[in-house]
């Protein structure tokens, strides 16, 4: 599976861009994709789900042009939006064979396949309760197992992880592993440490543009002796940040703990072991 994106944008206005001039090549296995809100990461999301066109560029699945046939892709896709709805009078099985129908999925594996995404879900207790009643990670999960009913060779989730406590997290990310070996999944998420547990490689996104794609590691390795903490007294917050890149503050008793980020290799504090958050936020605050 290959997916080439080829200089891509998409223009609202004359001097307005959702997405600007993007290309990336994707194969099969977890990419994570990053960005601040405004990114765009939403934009080329529905873009390569076929639900809306692009002002300029090209989008290649498996060197088949699948703005001139949506089909193509979509016969392959499973997609979550992020403004996922439900029927709320349906029940999960209910709604699931719906999707199905839908989606012109049928045949003897099809009840097999709802009760393996139930259970990989967690969702098999309330699987016949009205969809209306669940709590908003419940109908997250609902999403996700929809858009991986068909078994598609390529899976797109827009913020996948919203509503879900950390248990459920944990068990989304082990469903999508085992997905990585055959098909190409697109993870987008503002939370970096789930991008950071499975994704294969990362793409930064920062005003429409693609600012930075590697594995973790490498992307985590640009920042070596650059972050540190420090305890600062709490009435020196407010400066400290208008002179540094702050990642976090802890707040103790008296002081609080700040991890920053500088190029300065003489700065004051201790310097601690860099993370792909610490990478994401220097990036995005550095890079025009």
């Amino acid at each position: 599976m290959n997916l080439n994106i080829n200089a891509l944008s998409k223009r609202y206005s004359k001097d307005k861009y959702g997405l600007r001039d993007f290309s990336i090549n994707i194969n099969q296995g977890i990419l994570g994709l990053l960005g601040p809100n405004g990114a765009g990461k939403s934009t080329l999301l529905k873009m390569i789900a076929t639900i809306s066109k692009p002002t300029e560029g090209s989008i290649l699945l498996n060197d088949q042009d699948i703005l001139a046939q949506p089909n193509y892709m979509r016969e392959q896709l499973g997609y979550l939006p992020q403004d996922f709805g439900v029927y709320p009078n349906l029940n999960a099985y209910e709604f699931l064979n719906y999707i199905a129908a839908m989606k012109g999925i049928g045949g003897d594996g099809l009840k097999t396949r709802i009760q393996f995404l139930l259970e990989g879900l967690n969702l098999i207790e309330n699987a016949k309760r009205p969809i209306g009643s669940y709590s908003g990670g419940m109908k997250q999960r609902v999403g996700i197992a929809q858009a991986l009913l068909n078994e598609p060779k390529v899976v797109i989730f827009d913020e996948p992880t919203v509503g879900l406590d950390p248990e459920e997290r944990v068990r989304f990310r082990n469903l999508i592993s085992e997905l990585a070996d055959k098909s190409i999944v697109i993870l987008s998420s503002h939370i970096v440490s789930d991008i950071d547990t499975i994704a294969d490689q990362v793409a930064i996104m920062k005003s429409g543009s693609l600012i930075s794609i590697d594995y973790p590691e490498n992307i985590v390795e640009r920042l070596d002796d650059k972050v540190y903490e420090i305890d600062i007294p709490k009435s020196e917050i407010s400066n400290f940040k208008e002179n540094h890149i702050v990642v976090n503050t802890i707040r103790k008793k008296e002081d609080i703990t700040v991890r920053f980020i500088s190029d300065d290799k003489k700065a004051d504090g201790k310097p601690v072991e860099a993370s792909l958050e610490d990478a994401y936020l220097y990036l995005t605050k550095t890079t025009n």
